[in-house]
């Protein structure tokens, strides 16, 4: 399963009154590891950006001034994000302004959601957290992810952020090692140091029932975001 978090900055909120994408960052999940693929670039808009956008994320137009523009850069975005789920924080947002420049370069390039499934984690976080606070700062607090880099905004940097907290919100990453060193590693028993082979069983601790209801709702959770669980209910079976 090939995912692309992704998160932009702006000049402003509404693409409705002409404000423009002018950074985009996404960062390439395979089968829930990172592969350290990005896509990272800044946009000259060529409009200027809000004041309150600028102390948001701290992007000037004069550092924008020798960039590329949307159109600049469209196929290679589309060709990193084809046929990928992509996973954004508050997705109408950043879609609206997806969808918005590629209208602007006609009816040809089509919307994000023909290239793209979209996955929301703040609609899904809502669903996991009813009546909590649900930015990501917030969850980063919540899952225990490090975002202590994150004095502005910027759109790689939250991407990277979210990839670490949609792992947590639906059950951890498959591997701590990144595709390529799990690959190189070798894997496989022969890998596998003698302290820890020769260890005897572990003692099996049965969940509680407070704890097996929170699973079941764990896995309601995430079925309603539209992922089956690799694992089952207990009276599915294992």
């Amino acid at each position: 399963m090939r995912q692309v978090v992704l998160d932009t900055e702006t000049t402003g909120l509404d693409p409705a009154e002409g404000h423009r994408i002018i950074e985009i960052g996404c960062v390439e999940l395979v089968d829930r590891r990172p592969t350290r693929r990005t896509f990272h670039v800044y946009l000259q808009p060529d409009r200027e950006i809000d004041e309150g956008a600028v102390e948001v994320h701290g992007i000037t137009n004069e550092f924008l001034q020798d960039k590329p523009r949307f159109a600049d850069i469209v196929d290679e975005f589309l060709a990193f994000v084809e046929g990928a789920e992509l996973i954004i924080h508050n997705a109408p947002f950043d879609v609206g302004f997806l969808n918005h420049e590629l209208a602007l370069l006609g009816e040809d390039r089509g919307r994000i959601e023909d290239h793209c499934r979209i996955l929301d984690t703040l609609a899904l976080a809502r669903r996991m957290h009813p009546g909590q606070r649900n930015s990501l700062d917030a969850l980063c607090k919540r899952y225990g992810v490090d975002n202590s880099g994150r004095e502005l905004h910027g759109a790689l940097l939250d991407a990277e952020i979210l990839a670490d907290v949609y792992l947590a919100m639906t059950g951890g990453q498959a591997s701590l090692l990144p595709v390529e060193e799990a690959e190189a590693s070798g894997g496989g028993a022969e890998a596998v140091p003698d302290r820890i082979r020769d260890k005897p069983p572990l003692r099996v601790i049965r969940a509680s029932a407070e704890e097996a209801a929170a699973h079941a709702a764990f896995l309601a959770a995430m079925r309603a975001a539209g992922h089956e669980p690799l694992w089952k209910d207990e009276d599915e079976g294992t």
